[in-house]
């Protein structure tokens, strides 16, 4: 089992950043991490993703340039920073872990992943 708690939403105006987290418990080891997020009345949707030694990342083509996925697995932290944030990134953002070994794969649909936190609001004012 895996256990994951979101954190570091928040409102913040277009142009600027906000530092998300995500605290991964359990048996964490050899993990693939995405960040998914939802807006409303829309589908959730890939956003990005790293393999389980951070050598290998994803990300969706709207969030390239500004968004960096990174983990700590001494810690059980993955993180999502994102830059020059606008109004269209406002969403319930996700994390999610993937437990099968994939090694340099790197999935980005969300049937790939087994478990999600509880997500954290990210409101994007413009």
């Amino acid at each position: 089992q895996v256990q994951l708690v979101e954190s570091g939403g928040g409102q913040v105006q277009a142009g600027g950043s906000l530092r998300l987290s995500c605290a991964a418990s359990g048996r964490t080891a050899f993990t693939t991490m995405g960040w998914f997020r939802q807006a409303p009345g829309k589908e959730r949707e890939f956003v990005g993703a790293i393999n389980w030694n951070g050598l290998s990342t994803r990300y969706a083509e709207s969030v390239k340039g500004r968004f960096t996925i990174s983990r700590d697995n001494a810690n059980g932290l993955v993180y999502l920073q994102m830059n020059n944030l606008k109004s269209d990134d406002t969403a319930v953002y996700y994390c999610a872990a993937d437990r099968r070994p994939r090694g340099t794969v790197v999935p980005i649909t969300a049937d790939s992943y087994n478990y999600w936190g509880q997500g954290t609001q990210v409101t994007v004012s413009s």
